[in-house]
C-alpha cells in the first residue's frame, strides 16, 4: 500500500490538514485509510457499554459489529506498542494511508507547521519530510505549500506516491487528470457510451452516501431498510385456530363422529389453561392458541350441536383448520432483506414478528438547480429571447414521487462564480445534486466547465436519443449529475440513468423498470448507433408514440403515458412489429 505521512508539533494543525485531506483525496475516487499516533493513554470505549465490561473483565481483544461499523480493541497490558509496520499490516488494502503523527518512523511525510505554535520546524533536520505546509512564508530546500491549500498539497501527496502524473503542461498551468478519477471516470479513448455499459458501470461504482436512523414503526413506510429484519418472534408464535368451531386431538375417518364437550372455550388472546382429555373436544375461536391435546379442528358450521356434546361427518385430516407456530416465519429467519423499501403491508409483517423500531437509511436529499441566462421563474414575465423554467418543477416532482427528499435549489444564472457558490451552498445541504443546463461543453457550459476544473469530471458522451451530454462529477464529496438542458432529453436521462443511480445511493439498490412487448402502431426507419427512447402511451392494445421526435416539443411528454425503446442496432418498424414499452409507472412516477 501507498503510505504517507503527516507529521508535526502539538497545534501545528496536523489533524485539520488530515481530516481535508482525507476528503479531498477520497472525493476523487481514491479510497483512504488512517493511522493516528497518541502519545497519551484513550479509550474509545464508553464506560459502562457491554464491550467495555468485556475488556474490564480481562479480555486482551474486543471485536465489537454492526451493520455500521467494526471496531477491533485490543489492550496491551504492559506489553510494548506495536510497530508501526505491525499495525499498517493489519489494514485492509487501499490506495493510500495517511498517518498522521509517528514523526521518527522513515515513511514520506509532509509537514504541518504553525508560527503562534512556537516550536522549530523539523523539516530541516529530517530528509523523510518531503514538503511543508504551512500559514507563513518560508525558504526552504523542499516544497512549502499554504497550510489551507489542501488541493495542492493532495495533488503533490498523490504525486508522490505514484497516484497521479508527474508532469503538467508548464504554459498553461493546468494538471492532467488523475490516472484514477473519480467513481464516474470512464476508460482512456471512450467517446461514444452505450446505454447498457453506462449503466452497468454506475451500477459497479457507486455506493450509499447515507446514514442510519432507528424510526417509530408508524414512521416507517417508505422508508429503506438499512439491515435485514430477523424475526425476534415467530409468526404465529403458538399453534392456533385458523376458523370458530370445535378442537379435539387427531383425525377422524369417514362417516358419523360425536365427541362430547367439555367445559370452556379458547379465544384469541384468552388460551385455555387445561388439557383437552383423549376423545373430547372444545370450543375455539378463530386466531385462539390450540388448548394442550388439541391438533385438530372441525368448522361449527359442520356440526350438530347438543347441550353436552357435538357430531359431524368425517373424513376430517389430522391437523385440519390448524395453523403451525411459524409456518408464516420462524424466530430467526429474515423476514424483510436490508434495502427493502417498506411498504404498508412490510409495516404489518415488521410489527407481527416484535418490531416497534425499525433501522433505516437516512433519506437521500436531492438538490435540483437550473442554469441559464434564458430562465425566468414559471408564472413571470418573460422578455425576448428568454423561456420559463420548465425542468426544475419537473424534476423536483419526479424525485417526490421516487420517495426521496426534493430540495429547491434554484437557479442561477450562466455566471461561474455564482454557480460556484450555489454548488458550494448546495453541498451542505443534499447529498446529490441534480442540474440541467450546462452539462455540453459549449462557452456558457459553466456546470462541466466547473466540475473539470475541480478534477472530478466526467463527460459522458452517450449514445442516447435524446439525452446525449451528461455530465457526472463530484462537488465538495457530493455526486452531481449534470442533465441536458432540453425538457425532454433532462426527463429522459432522469428515468434511465437518474433514477437507478438515486436508488443505488439511498441504500435501496439498483432498480430497473418493468417493461413490455407491445404490437406498433407506428411506422420508422432507426439508424444503427444510439439507443432511442420514443415519448408513447398504449391505445388499443398497441404502442403510439407522440407525432414528433423533436426534443423541442415538451407537450409530447405530457401526451405520453410511457416510452418506448428501441435498440442500439439499425432496424425498419413497422406497424404490428412488437416494441418494448415502459409506462411512466415502471420508473416510479
Amino acid at each position: 500500500m501507498n503510505v504517507f505521512g503527516v507529521t508535526g508539533w502539538k497545534n501545528a494543525g496536523k489533524t485539520g490538514l488530515m481530516e481535508r485531506l482525507v476528503a479531498e483525496i477520497t472525493a476523487r475516487g481514491f479510497t483512504v485509510s488512517t493511522v493516528k499516533h497518541a502519545h497519551h493513554a484513550f479509550d474509545v470505549d464508553q464506560k459502562g457499554r457491554d464491550s467495555y465490561r468485556h475488556r474490564a473483565a480481562g479480555a486482551h481483544e474486543v471485536m465489537l459489529a454492526s451493520g455500521k461499523r467494526v471496531a477491533q480493541m485490543t489492550e496491551l497490558r504492559e506489553t510494548p506498542e506495536p510497530k508501526l509496520a505491525e499495525l499498517l499490516a493489519r489494514l485492509s488494502p487501499v490506495d493510500l494511508v495517511l498517518i498522521e503523527g509517528y514523526k521518527r518512523e522513515a515513511h514520506p511525510k509532509i509537514e504541518a507547521f504553525r508560527q503562534e505554535a512556537g516550536h522549530a520546524l523539523i523539516a530541516p533536520g529530517d530528509p523523510s519530510i518531503r514538503a511543508v505546509a504551512a500559514d507563513v512564508s518560508l525558504d526552504l530546500d523542499r516544497p512549502v505549500f499554504d497550510l489551507d491549500d489542501t488541493v495542492a498539497i493532495a495533488d503533490f501527496i498523490l504525486r508522490e506516491v505514484g497516484l497521479l502524473a508527474t508532469h503538467a503542461p508548464e504554459a498553461t498551468g493546468l494538471r492532467p487528470p488523475p490516472l484514477k478519477n473519480d467513481c464516474f471516470a470512464l476508460p482512456p479513448g471512450v467517446n461514444w457510451t452505450p446505454v447498457d455499459e453506462a449503466l452497468a458501470e454506475l451500477k459497479e461504482r457507486l455506493r450509499v452516501v447515507v446514514g442510519q436512523e432507528e424510526v417509530p414503526l408508524a414512521d416507517a413506510a417508505g422508508r429503506v431498510l438499512a439491515e435485514d429484519l430477523v424475526a425476534k418472534r415467530s409468526n404465529p408464535p403458538l399453534p392456533n385456530t385458523a376458523v370458530d368451531g370445535y378442537g379435539f386431538s387427531g383425525g377422524v375417518p369417514e362417516g358419523e363422529a360425536q365427541f362430547p364437550l367439555i367445559d370452556g372455550r379458547a379465544a384469541a388472546g384468552i388460551p385455555y389453561q387445561g388439557r383437552v382429555p383423549e376423545g373430547a373436544a372444545i370450543r375455539v375461536l378463530t386466531g385462539a392458541a390450540l388448548p394442550d391435546g388439541v391438533d385438530t379442528v372441525v368448522l361449527e358450521e359442520d356440526c350438530a350441536i347438543g347441550a353436552d356434546q357435538i357430531a359431524f361427518h368425517g373424513p376430517i385430516k389430522q391437523g385440519a383448520n390448524t395453523r403451525k407456530a411459524g409456518e408464516d416465519v420462524a424466530e430467526g429467519e429474515v423476514a424483510l432483506p436490508k434495502g427493502r423499501v417498506l411498504t404498508p403491508a412490510d409495516l404489518a409483517l415488521a410489527s407481527a414478528i416484535g418490531f416497534g423500531v425499525l433501522n433505516v437509511f437516512q433519506p437521500l436529499r436531492v438538490g435540483v438547480l437550473s442554469t441559464g441566462d434564458e430562465l425566468v421563474e414559471p408564472g413571470e414575465s418573460a422578455g425576448p429571447g428568454q423561456i420559463f423554467d420548465a425542468n426544475r418543477p419537473m424534476l423536483l416532482s419526479a424525485i417526490a414521487r421516487f420517495g426521496y427528499e426534493a430540495v429547491d435549489l434554484g437557479r442561477v444564472k450562466d455566471d461561474r462564480d455564482g454557480l460556484r457558490a450555489q454548488l458550494d451552498a448546495a453541498a451542505e445541504r443534499v447529498d446529490v445534486i441534480l442540474t440541467s443546463g450546462g452539462a455540453s461543453a459549449g462557452d456558457e457550459d459553466h456546470v462541466s466547465a466547473l466540475l473539470r476544473e475541480s478534477g472530478a469530471l466526467a463527460e459522458w458522451r452517450i449514445a442516447l436519443k435524446p439525452g446525449r451530454p451528461l455530465a457526472l462529477g463530484v462537488w465538495n464529496g457530493v455526486p452531481v449529475f449534470g442533465l441536458p438542458g432540453n425538457p425532454v432529453a433532462a426527463f429522459v436521462c432522469t428515468l434511465i440513468f437518474a433514477r437507478p443511480s438515486l436508488s443505488k445511493m439511498a441504500g435501496s439498490g439498483w432498480v430497473e423498470p418493468l417493461g413490455f412487448d407491445l404490437p406498433a402502431a407506428f411506422s420508422k426507419r432507426k439508424k444503427p448507433g444510439r439507443r432511442e427512447f420514443l415519448r408513447a402511451r398504449m391505445r388499443n392494445g398497441r404502442a403510439e408514440v407522440f407525432k414528433s421526435e423533436g426534443s423541442g416539443r415538451v407537450s409530447g411528454l405530457s401526451w405520453a403515458e410511457g416510452l418506448v425503446e428501441l435498440g442500439d442496432e439499425g432496424h425498419e418498424i413497422v406497424e404490428g412489429d412488437l416494441v418494448r414499452f415502459y409506462p411512466y409507472g415502471s420508473f416510479g412516477l
